[in-house]
C-alpha cells in the first residue's frame, strides 16, 4: 500500500474493485486524479457477510485519506459461487421435468470424465434422483403442445419437494428452447402453492437447444443462488452504510460487469467471477508488459485457477468445468481445482498423503494463522519449509505462528512415519503435481505449445507456487505483477458491461434461412442495447455476434465469429465457418452442408480504464534485506528482499523469497530476476535445480 500520501481532497475520484475469496478480501483503488494505486487485503467474516467491506474501506480511509462519497465506481467480483459448488455446500433443490425424462442428469453425456482412467469416477449429481420428479407437460420439437402441464401433478411435485426439505426447484422441460411457456406456467404454479420455495427455469436461465446442458446450466444458477442472493444483500447493505454513491457492480464468468441487483438472479453469469476478473486484470497487465502469450495461475484459499492469454487475445468458452460440473455459458475460460492456500492435507483411508479439495477457509484458516485452524494445511507446509514466516501478512493483519504450523504438520508426519519437514515438501510437490495435470488438460485442449508462453502467478497462493510449477512445465519465464494478491480486483477496474444473448436456430445455412438470421440479429441486438440501458449504459455499444455451426450430420457445433454483414451474405458465413472448422481440426470441406444451430451476440458498453504510469530507475544489482533459513531437500540460507526496495532495471538471482504485503513470491534456484519500468518482476528460468 501506498500509505505516505496526504488525505485526498473533495475533488479525489476513486474507482474500487473489489475481489472476495475463500480467505481474503482484496481491494484495489485507483485515484484517477494523482493516478495512484493503493492496494489492501481483508480477512473474510463467514459468519458476518459484508462485514470484510466495512473494514477495507476504514482501513483505506485511514491509511489513504479516501472518502467512501468520492467513489465514483465500485466493482466487485467473488469466488462465492465456485467454492459453494466445489465444496458442494449449495442449496438443497428439486427437479421438476418430463416424465420418463428423470434420469437427464444422471445419463448427461454418458462420458467418463477421464476416458483413459480406469480409476475415475462420475461426480454425485448437485439433485439426485429422489428429488427429480417427472410430469406429464410435453412440447413437440417444433414449440407445438402434446400435453399441457396438469395443475394436479404439479401440486403433488411440489409436496413432495418440499417433504424431502428442498429450498428451491428447477423447471426443465423438452424444447423449451423453443417456447417457454410451460415452464413458466408451472413456475407461476409453484410460487402460487409454495411461496418459500424459490424457482428458476431452464429457459430464463439459458434458453439453449440440447436438455442437458439447457437443465445443468439452470441447476448451477439455483445451486448458489441463496449463498449468492445473501451475500450480494448484505454487500449492498455495507456500501449504503458507508454512503457510497457508486451503484455495486459485479464481474461476470464472460469477463465483463453487471449490477448487483441483477446477480442477485442471474447468479449463474458470476459463477467464475473472481477467476475471470482475475483473467481480465493478468491480460491488461501482460499488455502493459508487452507479453503476448501468457499462463495465469491464480491461487486463492480455496482453489488455484488457470487460464490462457493468447496473442494478448483473453479465451473465451461456452463449456467450462466448475469444479466437477460442466458450465454452459460464455465465460472465459478458466480451469479451476481445488488446490489452494488453505487446502487441507490429509491421509486416505490407503495411507496416501492428498491436498485438497476441502478447505481450511479465513475462520479458523491454516493452523499457521493463530485462529484455531488443526489442519495442516498448503500454507502451513510453506511456513514449515521456511517460505513464509519471516514477515507480517495480509497487511499486518497476520503474523505467522510458526510453532502451530510445525504441530499440525508434525502430526501428519508422525502417521506417514517422515520428518515434519519432508512432509512439508510432500505437500507442496502434490499441490504442484495436481496443477501439473490440469494445466496439460488446459494446453491439450487449447492446442498450444506452453514453452512460448510466460506464467503470471497471482493470488495470495500463485507466487508462493508459480515458479515451481513453471520449472515442472518446462516454462523458461515468470512474470509476477506489482500487486499480484490484488489482481482479481484490479480486473474490475478495467472491465467493460458484457452481456450475451442466445438463440437457437437449427437451420441449414442457405439463401432461404438469411433472412431468418438477420430478423434474429435484429432482435438480439434490440434485446442486448436494452439490456445495456439497464446496466446504466448510456454510451455506444460494440456489437459482437457469433454462432455455432457445424456440417449436417455432426454431433456437435464450433463457434465462428461473424460480421453481421455476413447476414445477406451465406458464402462469407461458409468461409468463416470452413476457415475456423479448418484451423482447428485441420481438415474443411467446402462442399459440404453447413446447419447453423444457435445466434449468439455479446453486446458490450465500453468502461474507464485506468492508465498506470511507468517509474524512473536505472539496472541496479538489490541488496537483500536479510538471509533466513528454507527446507527445499535439505536447510540452506537463502536472501529475502522487500519488494517495496525493488527499483525499476534491479537485477537479482535465485534463490530469494521476495516478501510485500499482499504475497510472498517464492523464487528457486537456478533463477534470474529482473524489475521492469512497473515494477513487475520478470524471472528467466533454467533446468529445475534443488535449492
Amino acid at each position: 500500500m501506498d500509505g505516505t500520501s496526504p488525505p485526498q481532497t473533495a475533488e479525489a475520484d476513486w474507482k474500487i474493485g473489489v475481489d472476495i475469496g475463500g480467505t481474503f478480501m482484496d481491494f484495489c483503488a485507483f485515484e484517477t486524479r494523482s493516478g495512484r494505486i493503493a492496494s489492501l487485503k481483508v480477512l473474510t467474516t463467514p459468519d458476518d457477510p459484508g462485514a470484510e467491506l466495512l473494514t477495507g474501506l476504514d482501513l483505506l480511509a485511514k491509511r489513504e485519506g479516501l472518502d467512501p462519497a468520492a467513489i465514483t465506481r465500485f466493482v466487485h467480483g467473488t469466488t462465492v459461487g465456485i467454492n459453494t459448488i466445489i465444496q458442494r455446500k449449495g442449496a438443497k433443490l428439486a427437479l421438476i421435468t418430463n416424465v420418463g425424462f428423470e434420469d437427464v442428469i444422471e445419463l448427461a453425456r454418458l462420458r467418463m470424465p477421464e476416458m483413459y482412467s480406469l480409476f475415475c469416477h462420475r461426480p454425485e449429481p448437485l439433485i439426485p434422483r429422489d428429488r427429480i420428479f417427472g410430469i406429464g407437460a410435453r412440447l413437440r420439437s417444433d414449440g407445438s403442445e402434446t400435453f399441457s402441464p396438469d395443475i394436479t401433478e404439479i401440486t403433488r411435485a411440489v409436496e413432495a419437494a418440499q417433504a424431502v426439505g428442498a429450498v428451491g426447484i428447477i423447471v426443465a422441460l423438452l424444447h423449451s428452447w423453443r417456447d417457454g411457456a410451460q415452464e413458466q406456467a408451472i413456475k407461476a404454479e409453484i410460487e402460487k402453492r409454495a411461496s418459500d420455495l424459490f424457482v428458476f427455469t431452464s429457459g430464463e436461465v439459458w434458453p439453449v437447444i440440447r436438455e442437458y446442458e439447457r437443465t445443468s446450466t439452470a441447476i448451477l444458477n439455483g445451486y448458489v443462488h441463496p449463498r449468492v442472493a445473501g451475500y450480494l444483500g448484505a454487500l449492498e447493505e455495507r456500501l449504503t452504510l458507508r454512503d457510497v454513491p457508486a451503484r455495486a457492480l459485479l464481474t461476470k464468468s464472460n469477463g465483463g460487469v453487471m449490477t448487483a441487483s441483477e446477480g442477485r438472479r442471474d447468479c449463474v453469469s458470476m459463477l467464475l467471477s473472481g477467476s475471470a476478473s482475475g483473467v481480465m486484470g493478468a491480460a491488461w497487465l501482460a499488455r502493459q508488459a508487452g507479453e503476448r502469450h501468457v499462463l495465469t495461475l491464480d491461487i486463492g484459499g480455496t482453489s488455484a485457477d488457470f487460464a490462457l492469454i493468447v496473442d494478448g487475445a483473453v479465451q473465451f468458452g461456452s463449456d467450462e468445468k466448475i469444479g466437477e460440473f460442466p458450465l454452459h455459458i460464455p465465460s472465459v475460460s478458466v480451469s479451476s481445482i481445488g488446490i489452494g492456500g488453505g487446502s487441507i492435507a490429509a491421509v486416505d483411508a490407503q495411507g496416501v498423503l492428498r491436498v485438497g479439495p476441502d478447505s481450511a477457509g479465513s475462520l479458523p484458516g491454516p493452523a499457521c494463522y493463530g485462529r484455531g485452524g488443526t489442519a495442516p494445511t498448503v500454507t502451513d507446509a510453506m511456513v514449515v519449509c521456511g517460505w513464509l514466516g519471516h514477515s507480517g501478512m495480509a497487511y499486518g493483519q497476520l503474523q505467522m505462528d510458526v510453532g502451530r504450523a510445525r504441530a499440525v504438520v508434525g502430526d501428519l508426519a508422525l502417521k506417514l512415519g517422515r520428518q515434519i519437514e519432508e512432509t512439508a515438501q510432500a505437500i507442496l510437490d502434490i499441490a504442484v503435481s495436481e496443477m501439473f495435470v490440469e494445466v496439460e488438460k488446459l494446453s491439450s485442449r487449447a492446442g498450444v505449445d506452453l514453452r512460448d508462453f510466460v506464467l503470471m502467478p497471482f493470488g495470495g497462493g500463485g507466487p508462493m507456487l508459480g515458479a515451481f510449477l513453471a520449472q515442472e512445465l518446462g516454462l523458461a519465464r515468470v512474470m509476477a505483477p506489482r500487486w499480484p494478491g490484488v489482481v482479481s480486483a484490479l480486473g474490475g477496474l478495467v472491465a467493460d458491461l458484457r452481456g450475451d444473448f442466445i438463440r437457437t436456430v437449427f437451420a441449414e445455412l442457405d439463401e432461404q434461412t438469411v433472412g431468418a438470421l438477420r430478423q434474429v440479429f435484429q432482435d438480439l441486438s434490440q434485446e442486448g442495447r436494452a439490456w445495456l440501458v439497464s446496466q446504466g449504459h448510456r454510451g455506444a455499444a460494440d456489437l459482437i455476434l457469433s454462432a455455432d455451426m457445424r456440417y449436417t450430420g455432426q454431433s456437435y457445433e464450433i463457434e465462428v465469429m461473424l460480421d453481421s454483414d455476413w447476414l445477406a451474405e451465406p458464402a462469407s458465413i461458409a468461409e468463416a465457418f470452413h476457415d475456423t472448422h479448418h484451423r482447428i481440426y485441420d481438415f474443411a470441406d467446402p462442399g459440404a452442408r453447413i446447419e447453423i444451430v444457435n445466434l449468439r451476440l455479446s453486446a458490450v458498453g465500453a468502461g474507464p480504464k485506468p492508465e498506470f504510469p511507468t517509474v524512473p530507475g536505472i539496472g541496479q544489482t538489490v541488496a537483500p534485506a536479510r538471509e533466513v533459513q528454507v527446507f527445499h531437500g535439505c536447510w540452506r540460507a537463502v536472501p529475502l528482499f522487500e519488494r517495496a526496495s525493488l527499483a525499476k532495471g534491479g537485477t537479482f538471482d535465485g534463490p530469494a523469497i521476495v516478501a510485500q504485503e499482499d504475497t510472498t513470491f517464492v523464487i528457486p534456484a537456478g533463477t534470474k530476476a529482473r524489475v521492469d519500468d512497473h515494477l513487475n518482476i520478470h524471472l528467466s528460468l533454467t533446468e529445475r535445480t534443488d535449492v
